[in-house]
Formats: structure tokens, sequence, C-alpha cells
């Protein structure tokens, strides 16, 4: 009998095939007839020519999720690359941020670089859906983070010496996120408690 074998937390897990393993196994037990499919004639033993079942396409509101979502972490992950060298002008601030949401990064990494600070290391995050609206077809989506920032630190552009002797630590993040009018989801507003808020 045709399996597939699936990895799963390091234990084998056996599933038997779909629809087409189990046409070609009663195929296989026929007596030596042919089965008819879709107005073709297979022979005994092979299974009949089957397309791959059709995926499920997301749903509006999941394809939504999943973009504000990738937008919010794409805006993080600008925001850590422009912070290695405080590039308070970078370009691609703008590809997932807008708003408030860009002024702020905008600021922080202009006061950065007038400090003489630059970031090193990469935080964590977690982020989660916690609403969209409308909520059949949204446009707007609020996202709930708890970001560790302990090993995201500033740093002496100069002598490469830690800043502060401040620890970092687990913060709340609420985010805004609205899908654009020529498409694209947006970071517009967040903000950042302060540690040990998550």
């Amino acid at each position: 009998m045709a399996r597939k074998v699936l990895i799963v937390g390091g234990r084998q897990a056996k599933a038997v095939l779909g629809l087409g393993a189990t046409l070609a196994i009663l195929a296989a037990c026929s007596s030596g007839t042919t089965t008819p499919t879709s107005g073709t004639i297979q022979p005994s033993g092979q299974a009949p020519a089957t397309s791959a079942p059709p995926t499920t396409a997301l749903s509006v509101v999941d394809k939504a999720k999943q973009d504000a979502l990738a937008s919010y972490r794409g805006m993080w992950q600008d925001f850590v690359t422009a912070g290695t060298t405080s590039d308070w002008q970078s370009p691609k601030l703008g590809r997932y941020a807008t708003g408030i949401a860009l002024t702020n990064m905008s600021r922080a990494l202009y006061a950065d670089h007038y400090n003489g600070l630059v970031t090193k290391g990469e935080p964590t995050y977690e982020p989660s859906v916690s609403s969209v609206e409308p909520p059949d077809n949204p446009n707007k989506i609020v996202i709930a983070d708890c970001s560790d920032d302990s090993r995201w630190l500033k740093y002496k552009a100069d002598t490469g010496q830690l800043a502060n002797d401040t620890p970092g630590g687990r913060h709340l993040i609420n985010a805004i996120v609205q899908k654009q009018a020529d498409g694209p989801w947006k970071v517009s507003e967040y903000g950042v408690h302060e540690a040990g808020t998550c």
C-alpha cells in the first residue's frame, strides 16, 4: 500500500495518501478489469489520472490578517536595520510604515544619530491580531505584540561601548495597520510600553 511518511516532532506518523491512492488500491484489487474515468480507460492496477486536490484559498479576512502581520514584522525589520547606523533617512522605513509610525521611527533614529548612538542586536516579536475592522472585509487591523529587546541595545557609535546599563526587557506593543488606497498594508501608529508590561 502506498504510504507517505511525515516527520512530526521527531516521530514518524504514517498517513495514507488521498483519493488517488485509494483508487489505486481498488484498481489493484480488481480482477483484471478496466476502470473508466472521465471517458478514458485505465489499465488494471494503475491509478486513474486525477488532478491535485484544490488548495483552500485564504478568506478575505485571513489574507488581510496575514498581510497586516507581514507588514508589521517588515516595519520592525527595516527599523532594526536602520538602527545599526541610525540612518533616520533610510528609504526603507516607508515600505511598511506611514503617518505617525513613520514619523516616530525617523525621529527616534535621528535622536540616536544626533547623540552618537547606534543599536545592535535583534529583538524578538510575538505579534497577533487583536481586532479587524470591518469584520467581513478589513481595512484596519489592530495588532498586539510582546517584544523582547534584551538583546537589542544602544551603543556609542565611536567607542562601541554600551550607551547605558539599563537592561532590555519584554514590552507590550500595540499597533494599527491599515490598508492603503493603492493596496499595501502599512503600520500607521504604534505604541511601545515600558519593560515588563508583557
